[in-house]
């Protein structure tokens, strides 16, 4: 399978709390901000790297926001070959609000990771 890192998504409380540290403090460059989906991405180098907010008790060890969005050409035939192997998935792929199309799936200790096909 032809993987690659696409993005790196990790959970914060305070979503413009988390923009001006990223793009202000850091200096990552803000590719885009949706409110509405209380979600930023940066350009952290060439790699995506998103804040997701949510509850409180999202955070921290088992943070459902936090996870490594791995891209693939064809997620549907991706989502196929992993089933197949008996991969977990948390959330079989589907079109999402923003208009992205992906699923999650969990490694044997419960790490998640998105099965995007665009980054």
């Amino acid at each position: 399978m032809d993987w690659k890192v696409g993005y790196v998504t990790i959970g914060v409380r305070d979503l413009e709390r988390a923009i001006k540290f990223y793009r202000d403090t850091l200096g990552m460059p803000l590719l885009y901000a949706a409110p509405e989906f209380s979600y930023a991405a940066f350009d952290a180098g060439g790699t995506r790297f998103s804040v997701a907010a949510g509850a409180p008790e999202n955070h921290g060890t088992g943070n459902k926001m936090t996870g490594i969005g791995l891209v693939v050409p064809d997620v549907d035939a991706a989502y196929e070959d992993l089933a197949a192997k008996g991969v977990e998935f948390t959330m079989k792929p589907a079109k999402q609000p923003w208009g992205g199309y992906m699923g999650m799936f969990a490694d044997p200790d419960g790490n998640v990771f998105y099965l995007d096909g665009a980054a």
